[in-house]
């Protein structure tokens, strides 16, 4: 990831990012709530909430998976404070063993440097499959937009009704952290 990090500074140039002006665009056309956030570029889930200004939780962390039995790639999506368990990832798709895609091919297929993959896919090739908590804990939800220095935040019902996710846990159980819930957050506020 510090390769993205200490990258040069990107282009302005919109037609450089064409995931991006697709993402823009669907979500325009779709009559979605959303704004587009400008930040340094950034990939890494805990820095780039701090960046934005959001909670850990609202994160929509998507990762390219592919499976032992072959076939087709998935695109997991998961709130930025959980960890991903592939084994879910695979039993909820009827699959063989989901792992991480390769960057080479998570590149390819998202057309995205890692980091920079949206919620959203735009291959009819790869089955969108998000965790229900992403959308349970958050009114909106936020991600790096097809580039690392754009994010968009995002009504979290108008993701449901663009995306349409299969939605499935795919998380592991015990995996959060317990400073980023907002029953943490109250005891904060009240001390």
């Amino acid at each position: 990831m510090a390769a993205y990090r200490d990258a040069p500074q990107a282009r302005t140039d919109m037609s450089d990012y064409p995931v991006f002006d697709a993402l823009r665009d669907l979500l325009t056309a779709s009559g979605a709530r959303f704004r587009v956030l400008e930040h340094p570029a950034e990939g890494k889930s805990d820095v780039i909430a701090a960046i934005r200004g959001t909670r850990p939780e609202q994160g929509a962390k998507a990762m390219l998976c592919t499976f032992k039995d072959g076939g087709a790639t998935a695109l997991a999506v998961i709130p930025g404070h959980l960890k991903i368990d592939f084994r879910k990832v695979a039993d909820a798709l009827g699959r063989r063993k989901a792992t991480l895609a390769p960057p080479e091919l998570a590149a390819a297929v998202t057309r995205c440097v890692m980091g920079a993959v949206p919620p959203f896919v735009f291959d009819a090739t790869v089955t969108l499959v998000a965790d229900p908590a992403l959308i349970e804990l958050n009114d909106e939800i936020a991600f790096n937009a097809g580039r690392l220095d754009r994010s968009i935040v995002l009504d979290s019902s108008d993701y449901v009704r663009i995306a349409r996710p299969l939605l499935a846990d795919i998380t592991r159980p015990g995996t959060i952290d317990a400073s980023t819930t907002p029953a943490a957050r109250t005891l904060e506020a009240d001390a």
